[in-house]
């Protein structure tokens, strides 16, 4: 399981074994399907350290971005890794055709959401897609648990990936209806939502 706090993830490193249970609320394992998906030259994948699911599933296509370097160096081979903060990327405007965020937007502080949309609409192409899977985290139901716990088990084309996500409890709650209006007040397209559980995933569209 890892456990992060949001865009800090690197302060946690030496303090995960320090977390006592009394700290975590732990969810049901969610079960996930990660289908292909068609894309056409490079694939920015933002938070694509850890695990590095779209690294896993599209290989050298990827572009993953991270605040980590620590995480970026734990995730697998075949994407070009880079030290970076998703709030402010350092490519071109409408360089990518594809922009994904697997699991990243829950270790986002609510108020960076917004910039991290910008910044994704921003390096697509015109008819560019973002793609995002990610979990709704709600009020937190006891006093005392601050850190959410999401085990996860990720079904790729390749096999399957158990891990688990846990990130301090944000002070505002994610909701997918929360992902779908930032995405219309910066000029996306929905395409397709979809909440199965707690998880969600969106399908947007730059127009």
């Amino acid at each position: 399981m890892r456990v992060r706090v949001p865009y800090s993830r690197d302060t946690m490193s030496n303090e995960q074994t320090k977390l006592s249970e009394d700290r975590l609320h732990t969810f049901e394992r969610e079960h996930i399907v990660v289908e292909d998906f068609d894309a056409s030259g490079f694939i920015l994948d933002l938070g694509g350290g850890g695990e590095g699911i779209i690294g896993l599933l599209k290989g050298s296509q990827v572009v993953a971005v991270d605040t980590s370097r620590r995480e970026l160096e734990e995730a697998a081979e075949g994407p070009l890794k880079i030290v970076m903060d998703a709030r402010d990327l350092q490519f071109l405007d409408g360089a990518f055709e594809v922009v994904t965020a697997f699991f990243t937007l829950m270790y986002v502080d609510a108020e960076d959401h917004e910039p991290v949309f910008e910044e994704a609409f921003r390096v697509l192409s015109p008819g560019g897609r973002f793609l995002i899977w990610d979990v709704e985290i709600p009020p937190r139901p006891e006093e005392g648990k601050d850190v959410a716990v999401f085990p996860l088990s990720v079904h790729l084309p390749t096999g399957e990936v158990d891990t688990g996500y846990g990130t301090s409890w944000p002070s505002h709650p994610a909701s997918l209806d929360h992902y779908v209006e930032l995405a219309e007040r910066v000029g996306f397209d929905v395409v397709e939502r979809d909440r199965k559980g707690r998880r969600v995933y969106l399908e947007l569209r730059k127009r």
